[in-house]
């Protein structure tokens, strides 16, 4: 008998929710990965893990933990998608990171082979997945979020109701962004501050204590003062963050100056490079620039 609930994705988000998802409720999870290694550590009394996706048939519930919207519309309606393996009126909930595009049209595609769509992106990083503190921003319909909220409160500590479907990609690109954009400050300011000859340790000391701090300075500076560039996720990939608010404020003729601004130190870092690395190796462009290191 196929169970009603689903997820596919088992990355260092991924795998804790589905733990999360099992271990708070009387259903089993069917949860995949194509990664076999990515399976260690998930089998419990009401959870299946497995890289078959044939495993998902049936179920009511899917909920999608991918990279982006490209590789989440493969999934579900690619050669081998599992949109049309799902139960009738099946609802599917997304936590990973698209384009406010991509989610509406994922989510009309859904609707018009008569399942349901919840586009629900989540923050908080792994430490919140583990923890099951995420905030889980939601957009679609109030019946989709209603029957979806019992679900989500079992790895969120904060869930919300943004809007229609949509809404919920659209406050994560938001989110982000700001969070870009508070590291692209730190990777230009600091630098100029130790060039000035200021020491980096009390100087890393005042901007997490003081009033400049922030998420991405308590992250990040403690970090770079150790050269630590590959903790985080990955800034190549994290990238569609700034090309989706650059598509809506393109759309609707929205100015973001300050974001453009960030996008082009972000775009250095790329075009030197560190990809790979997490987002606090913006900071290297402007280092190697001044001849300088924010180290310990």
């Amino acid at each position: 008998m196929p169970s009603p609930l689903a997820i596919l994705g088992l990355g260092a988000m991924g795998a804790p929710i589905a733990r999360h998802l099992a271990e708070k409720g009387p259903e089993t999870v069917v949860a995949v990965d194509a990664d076999p290694a990515r399976l260690a550590g998930l089998a419990g009394p009401r959870l299946a893990a497995t890289t078959e996706r044939g495993r998902i048939a049936g179920a009511e519930v899917l909920f999608l933990c991918l990279p982006d919207g490209s590789v989440v519309e493969t999934a579900l309606f690619g050669p081998d998608g599992v949109a049309e393996r799902l139960a009738p009126g099946a609802l599917v909930v997304d936590l990973s990171t698209t384009a406010h595009a991509d989610a509406l049209r994922i989510g009309a595609r859904l609707e018009a082979g008569g399942r349901r769509f919840l586009d629900a992106p989540i923050s908080g990083a792994p430490a919140g997945a583990e923890a099951g503190t995420l905030t889980v921003m939601c957009g679609g319909t109030d019946e989709a979020f209603e029957a979806a909220r019992p679900l989500l409160d079992r790895f969120g500590a904060t869930v919300l109701h943004m809007g229609p479907t949509g809404a919920g990609q659209l406050t994560k690109t938001v989110n982000n962004v700001l969070y870009d954009i508070h590291i692209a400050a730190l990777a230009e300011v600091l630098p100029m501050a130790v060039a000035m000859g200021l020491d980096p340790v009390q100087l890393g000391q005042v901007v997490t204590t003081g009033t400049s701090r922030s998420y991405a300075s308590q992250y990040f500076v403690p970090r770079i003062l150790r050269a630590e560039f590959d903790e985080g996720y990955p800034m190549g990939k994290a990238y569609k963050d700034l090309v989706s608010a650059a598509a809506v404020a393109a759309e609707n003729g929205f100015p973001l100056p300050v974001t453009a601004a960030a996008t082009a130190t972000y775009q250095t870092a790329l075009r030197q490079g560190h990809g790979e690395q997490d987002k606090g190796a913006m900071i290297l462009p402007f280092e190697a620039l001044l001849g300088v290191k924010v180290r310990g």
